[in-house]
Parts: structure tokens; C-alpha cells; sequence
């Protein structure tokens, strides 16, 4: 179960100013190419814009880094950043007096944004100082790899493995060899790495000025692009099924190249030539779907998983966007109409509710099964009913949905008011009947695959589901407080706070582990005891 995507509504940045003040008792001494003779530490003064300041003694001896370790450390406020007075970002492995600083200088400092990475059974926590891991040792929950890694721009993940790519344009690795842990044979063509899309078991990095494409991981399910690698140039964009890639080319015509498991979609040579103006793909655990520029779709890979739509071709015309469950797909036409194919088990039948899906606005989907919120706000569901496929049961109560989140096999809608209304799978999250009354003034919803996680107006979160899974979030109730961002594993979840710390609960062998808090930046990655230990 991926979760590539991340929420938007990341912390603003917090304005730290950082005071030196030379210790009392203690004379002061500049650093004009001159070590100091009677200093031997600093009286540092922090002070944030919320009015919260302390003061921290360190020594002249000490880094940029280790000043900025001592900051976060007694403020509680984790992901700075140190800029000189000029404008300059201070490199935290430079030398106090190499960095420039003077007796009584100010300094200024940023409180970076957080993001969140998973596997299915870790969790990467990162901002532009560096990232840390929690999870299964082998999902990349612990590794010596990263220990120094700084400047990290992006995160991602297949199903058991990371890559992160740094500042300067490179790439590192680490987790599951077989999952894409290792880039080392392709490294030195990992250069001027603009993005990485995954499968589950291998890794694609658009590099350079002209868009080519480096793969690497499991060799049959996407690891290996050499048998189409002159014509990855100029991609636009890629997508991945669970074993294949499909990359959309800025070739003038708007082609698609495919390579990977040809049971995943890894072979379009039998629509090659319909794949003209292509502006987005999705993609089934096993098929692809190709959305072009006049409303029409093209779809390849495993039949049952929705690639082959040859019956239902004449009505994939006018099509504003494509979703997909595990095993189906559903496209909204500009009619406000939808189309669905596939396994009809799945979601990819839709005739039993065909005439409520009118005026549809969005649609989201469950492993099994279809959730379609109207334009009126009520919503229609579809697909396997033991994952979320009816919610007839509560369509009275499913009236101005702004939002669905959806889990292996339950679906949770936010209405306008804040409230949240669960169907589905009851002990995959498709009953929050007892956590009701503390759903209000919910934001957002993450799932894991059998639970929900919710944060209110108040920055606290309140969860649901499966225990196991994360549904039970008594441990850490009392530390979930000024949380901006929820991320999941599997099993799992991890809530950043805004004071860049990150509590963590759920499974243990997915990331789940005890109630801790941890600082970025300042502690060592965390690895997981096995289950039982």
C-alpha cells in the first residue's frame, strides 16, 4: 500500500533570531584569523517570534551544527536553519570561527518544512537538514547510509526501499537491496536528478537537461529500462503500476514508452499507435490508462485489472479525469457522468447506481471499491461492498461532503461542518460510531490499510479501526498536540508536530513504534525491535 502523496498544509516557516553574547566573566575576543585566548564558551541567546526565547552556553570550539543541535534542543523546535546576517546559510559541519561569527553577532534561523516518506513498514522523516528513519530495518528503518545525509530535497518509496535526492542533484538509496536499497551500479549516471517515480519493487529518476531516465531495483518489474532507453528523452512524466513504468515524452506527439512486467502493463505495443497527445496516466495495480488531449482514453496491461476497455470505448469520450481502485478504473466525462471498467467486482461495474452518478465532482477509491462525491455534496459508492462499495445505509447522512479518505476497505467522508461520516469493512475503520462525539472540526484524514487517522481544527488527532493498524491512539493521546501533517505506513502512523517532532504509533514491525518523540536533526534514526522483542 503506497502513500506518495503529502499534505499541503505544512507549517509556515518560524523566524528564529540567535543572539551571541560572550559568557560573563569572560572577556571578549574577535576571531580575525585568531583563535581566542580567554573564551572558552558562549552565552547564545535564542529568540523566537512567538516571544519564547532561552539561553544556551556552548563552547568557541564548537560547530555551526552543534549550536543549532543545542537551539533545537532547549526550544523544543526542531528543523533549523542558521543565516548569517547577509543572507547566508550557515553549513552546520563549519567551525564557529570558520563560519565567520563574531562576539555578540546576530543570527537569524528558519524552522524548515517537514515531510514524510513510507515504505510499508518505515517511515522517513526529512527537511533540508536531514532525515530520520523509523520502521522494519529492512524496509530502511534503520540504516548507516544516511546517518550524514544533510540537504535532502525529496523522499520516495517503493514497497520496501528509499531514495532521496539531495541538493546537488544526486540520489541516495537505502533498505531492501531488492527493492531499490542499492542504486550502486547506476550512481554515476544519477546526476542532475530532477524526479523519481516507483513501482512497488523498483525506482525511475528522470536525470539532466534533457529528461533521460535511470532505473534501477528489481530488474523485471521496471529496474531495468535498457531495452527502451533510447527512447526515454525529453519525459515529461512518468507513471507506475505495481511492476511496470509508462513515460509520457515532450516528442512533439505526445507518445507513451512502457517497459517493466508486461503482466503490469510493462508492453503497450498493441495501442503504441494510439498513444498521441497524452496529457496523464493512471494506473490500476496491473494496467495503465492514458488520458489524451481531446477526452478520449487508451488503456494496456492485464484485462481484468481495466486494460482492456473495448466494451465501454464508445463512452470514453469527454473524459476530464481517470481514477483507480487496485483492479478497476473509473473516468468522470464533462457531463459530469461516469464510465467504469475493469474487474467488476472491484468498482469496474457501476451499472447498479449508473443513474445517481450525475454531476459528479470527485472520486476516490478504497482496494476494492468506488466513492463518488456529487456536485450537491451527497455520495455515491460502487464495487465490492465488504470494502466500502455500498453506503446506502447512510446516504441520509452523507449530504455536503467536502472530502473522501479511503483504506484497504473503508472509506471516511468529511462533511462542511467538520464531522465525518465511515463506511465500509466495520473493523477496517468503517465504523467510527464510538470516537463520533470527538469528531469535529476535522481538517483532513489519513489511512493506514485497516484504520483512520483524523486531525482536527485544534491540531489533535483523534483515530479509529483496526488497533493494530494504528486505529488506537490512547498511548500518545497527550503527546498528539500541534500536529500539522499525518503520514502511513501500512500499519502505521506518524504525526509531524509543529514543533518539529514526530510521534509515532500503530504495528511495531511497521514503523508503530513506542511513544517517543523525536527532533530532527538532532537524534539518531530510531530502528524497530522485531515483533515480540
Amino acid at each position: 500500500c503506497h502513500s506518495y502523496s503529502y499534505f499541503n498544509s505544512a507549517p509556515p516557516s518560524d523566524l528564529v533570531l540567535v543572539a551571541l553574547v560572550p559568557k560573563k566573566g569572560k572577556a571578549m575576543e574577535t576571531w580575525s584569523g585568531l583563535e581566542p585566548r580567554s573564551m572558552s564558551s558562549l552565552t547564545v541567546t535564542v529568540l523566537l517570534l512567538s516571544g519564547r526565547d532561552t539561553e544556551v552556553s556552548i563552547s568557541i570550539d564548537s560547530t555551526v551544527g552543534d549550536l543549532k543541535a543545542v537551539a533545537e534542543e532547549s526550544l523544543g523546535q526542531g528543523c533549523l536553519t542558521l543565516v548569517s546576517m547577509d543572507g547566508h546559510v550557515l553549513d552546520p559541519d563549519l567551525h564557529l570561527s570558520a563560519a565567520g561569527l563574531h562576539d555578540g553577532e546576530t543570527l537569524s534561523a528558519v524552522a524548515r518544512q517537514m515531510k514524510l516518506a513510507a515504505t510499508d513498514r518505515a517511515f522517513a522523516l526529512w527537511y533540508l537538514g536531514g532525515v530520520v528513519t523509523r520502521g522494519h530495518p529492512k524496509d530502511g528503518g534503520q540504516s548507516q547510509q544516511i546517518r550524514n545525509l544533510t540537504k535532502v530535497i525529496e523522499v520516495h518509496a517503493t514497497d520496501h526501499a528509499f531514495a532521496a535526492i539531495v541538493a546537488d542533484g544526486s540520489v541516495a538509496t537505502w533498505g531492501d537491496l531488492r527493492y531499490g536499497g542499492n542504486s550502486g551500479e547506476v550512481q554515476e549516471h544519477l546526476q542532475d536528478v530532477q524526479e523519481i517515480q516507483a513501482t512497488s519493487f523498483s525506482f525511475a529518476a528522470i536525470v539532466g537537461i534533457q529528461r533521460e531516465v535511470v532505473t534501477w531495483g528489481d530488474r523485471v518489474a521496471g529496474g531495468d529500462s535498457s531495452g527502451v532507453r533510447a527512447q526515454l528523452r525529453n519525459v515529461k512524466a512518468i507513471q507506475a503500476s505495481k511492476a511496470a513504468f509508462a513515460a509520457i515524452l515532450e516528442d512533439g506527439v505526445g507518445s507513451v514508452v512502457c517497459w517493466g512486467d508486461p503482466r503490469h502493463g510493462g508492453d503497450n505495443l498493441g495501442v503504441q499507435d494510439q498513444l498521441r497527445n497524452i496529457k496523464e496516466i493512471q494506473a490500476t495495480s496491473s494496467a495503465f490508462a492514458a488520458l489524451s488531449g481531446d477526452g478520449t482514453v487508451v488503456t494496456w496491461g492485464h484485462p481484468q485489472y481495466g486494460g482492456d476497455s473495448q466494451e465501454i470505448q464508445g463512452e470514453l469520450k469527454h473524459v476530464c479525469q481517470i481514477q483507480a481502485s487496485r483492479r478497476a478504473f473509473a473516468a468522470i466525462r464533462a457531463d459530469g457522468e461516469v464510465v467504469a471498467w475493469g474487474d467488476q467486482h472491484c468498482g469496474g461495474d457501476s451499472s447498479s447506481v449508473q443513474t445517481q452518478l450525475k454531476n459528479v465532482k470527485q472520486i476516490q477509491a478504497s482496494f476494492g471499491a468506488f466513492a463518488a462525491i456529487l456536485a450537491n455534496g451527497s455520495v455515491v459508492a460502487w464495487g465490492d461492498q465488504s470494502r466500502g462499495g455500498d453506503c446506502s445505509n447512510f446516504s441520509h447522512l452523507l449530504r455536503n461532503v467536502t472530502q473522501i479518505q479511503a483504506g484497504c476497505a473503508a472509506f471516511a467522508a468529511i462533511r462542511s461542518d467538520g464531522s465525518v461520516i465511515s463506511w465500509g469493512a466495520p473493523s477496517y475503520g468503517g465504523d467510527s460510531s464510538y470516537v463520533q462525539s470527538q469528531l469535529k472540526g476535522v481538517q483532513q484524514i489519513q489511512a493506514t490499510r485497516t484504520a483512520f487517522a483524523a486531525i482536527l481544527a485544534d491540531e489533535t488527532v483523534v483515530t479509529w479501526g483496526d488497533p493494530d493498524g494504528g486505529g488506537d491512539s490512547r498511548r500518545v493521546k497527550d503527546q498528539l498536540q500541534g500536529v500539522k501533517q499525518i503520514q502511513a505506513t501500512s500499519y502505521a502512523f506518524a504525526a509531524l508536530l509543529s514543533d518539529g517532532t514526530a510521534i509515532t504509533w500503530g504495528h511495531s514491525e511497521c514503523g508503530g513504534t513506542r511513544p517517543q518523540r523525536q527532533v530532527f536533526g538532532k537524534s539518531p534514526p530510531m530502528s524497530v525491535p522485531a515483533k515480540g522483542t
